[in-house]
């Protein structure tokens, strides 16, 4: 629940979840037991800040929701929770939260999931560095919406926050390998980090199909393998205490 420029929702993120995944599980067998819980729609999103619209959650209230309806699931019988994520700012701490809870609730695999990691063919439809620098409410995000709920979509088309005043260093940036804890007031005066102006419905769709296929095949995958093991059925390795 975060602002998204002048031209998208606060929800865009939680309605790219949802909207994404309700179509992924709707293209599953109706017989595989899986199943949707209601979205968070409010996250961690103190970068956000000062922009209008924008709340957000702390990072340990996150941490405990998590774990506390995860230990829930787990005692309800559930084998695997995936956190099906499309907020960039709340990565890491999934990552976090899923470990705590894989140590509490030992029976059930936790799966931290970013609705845009790893899905082929991004590259050939969102060029490089938009790609790399386009972080929020840009070209992508402004594409897909287009393509998935236009009514929900504003006329303008900014470019903004690309060119901070102050240009990191060699090897470090926003995101990647050696990234910051940066806000987005710092860079941008419109709330968008990116280039929103050649969005468009075909370019959505395109994205939206890659993403379609690209979670379609993850999700059948994991419904038709034992991974990750559970608790019991891990071997853990202990060091030997007889002499050879």
């Amino acid at each position: 629940m975060e602002q998204h420029g002048p031209q998208l929702p606060l929800a865009t993120d939680a309605l790219f979840a949802e909207m994404i995944l309700f179509r992924v599980l709707e293209s599953l067998p109706d017989e595989w037991p899986i199943w949707a819980l209601p979205p968070q729609s409010i996250g961690l999103s103190p970068e956000h800040r000062g922009f209008p619209g924008t709340l957000s959650l702390s990072a340990d209230l996150l941490i405990r929701l998590v774990v506390q309806v995860g230990e829930q699931l787990a005692d309800q019988g559930a084998k695997r929770l995936v956190l099906f994520n499309a907020h960039g700012g709340q990565i890491g701490l999934l990552q976090a939260a899923a470990r705590e809870l894989a140590v509490r609730a030992p029976t059930m695999a936790v799966l931290p999931c970013f609705l845009w990691s790893g899905v082929a063919g991004l590259e050939d439809l969102i060029p490089c560095q938009e790609l790399q620098n386009g972080l929020h409410a840009g070209l992508a995000e402004t594409s897909l919406m287009l393509a998935l709920a236009p009514e929900l979509v504003g006329p303008e088309r900014p470019c903004d926050g690309l060119r901070p005043a102050v240009p990191p260093p060699e090897g470090w940036s926003l995101e990647g390998a050696a990234p910051c804890a940066w806000f987005t007031a710092d860079i941008s005066s419109s709330g968008v980090v990116g280039d929103s102006r050649g969005a468009n419905a075909s370019i959505g769709q395109r994205l939206n199909a890659a993403l379609m296929e690209h979670w379609s095949n993850q999700f059948r995958s994991l419904m038709i393998s034992d991974w990750p093991p559970s608790a019991g059925a891990r071997r853990v390795r202990r060091p030997s205490t007889e002499h050879p």
